[in-house]
């Protein structure tokens, strides 16, 4: 998957930097996997907003994706390969040999008519999902899962991954993506590979619009803002800023939100990067 500039014959096309969806097959998702998305606009229960800066954006489905990949030794042919409006990555419908189908997350250098298979059997290849006890050191993979059972939460958006760098006891040793070293028990599932869309990075908008288009409003800045409404405004002229805080008075740039006392920091072996 690529990028590609535009010729500016807009103003909104001279920086507009987008995809090529060289890799997506086909244009229409599978009906029965999927589900309504209803729309917030940042209100809560009540009707009260709640997060400012949402409302808007184009209509949406939400895809189903399997995140468990429970079907163990069962053989799943790689139907298509889709874009899904609800996250970065690629998606691929994937067709068990009992006939059931199913979305996963789309890694890179998965094609169409790959086969993939998950459990103790499975090798490690490209798709192939194992418990972090059966895959070899030093192997990149994504969808991690925390417990064991739980399906994937980490490494999943567009061009992440983490590394396999040690076994301990039942536990396994992952550099994330944030660059933190975490243990993580040898039981959780794992699958091999690179999310892919590892170019997404590289896009540029080139235009607001395309903002509304994903239901982001326009965002006020704290430096406008008068005293009573953020720890950043007030002022004469441009004089005014301060120290980098949040509406809420919680400090940016560095300040440390994690909580001293959380029961998994035991696990973590390396903090993230500053």
């Amino acid at each position: 998957m690529a990028v590609r500039k535009l010729r500016p014959t807009t103003p909104g096309q001279r920086h507009k930097v987008v995809n090529t969806f060289d890799g997506i097959s086909t244009a229409t998702p599978e009906k029965s996997l999927l589900a309504p998305m209803k729309r917030s606009g940042g209100r809560n229960n009540s009707g009260r907003m709640t997060m400012r800066y949402i409302g808007g954006g184009h209509k949406k489905r939400y895809r189903i994706v399997d995140f468990k990949r429970e079907k163990f030794g069962m053989e799943a042919t790689v139907a298509t390969i889709e874009y899904d409006p609800n996250r970065t990555a690629r998606i691929a419908l994937v067709v068990y040999a009992d006939g059931e189908k199913r979305y996963i997350i789309a890694p890179n250098g998965l094609n169409v008519g790959d086969k993939i298979v998950s459990g103790k059997d499975a090798g490690p290849e490209v798709g192939n999902t194992l418990f972090l006890s059966d895959i070899p050191l030093g192997t990149i993979v994504h969808n991690i899962e925390l417990r064991p059972g739980q399906g994937a939460v980490m490494a999943r958006s567009a061009g992440a991954y983490a590394q396999l760098v040690a076994r301990e006891g039942k536990y396994a040793i992952l550099r994330l993506p944030s660059g933190e070293t975490r243990m993580v028990l040898i039981t959780c599932l794992a699958t091999i590979g690179v999310v892919s869309n590892s170019e997404r990075g590289l896009e540029r908008s080139g235009k607001a619009g395309r903002s509304r288009w994903l239901g982001r409003r326009p965002r006020t800045r704290g430096v406008a803002m008068n005293p009573v409404d953020h720890p950043m405004g007030g002022g004469e002229g441009k004089s005014s800023g301060g120290h980098p805080r949040s509406r809420n008075g919680i400090p940016a740039k560095g300040y440390k939100t994690r909580a001293k006392k959380k029961a998994t920091n035991k696990y973590i072996v390396e903090r993230r990067k500053k």
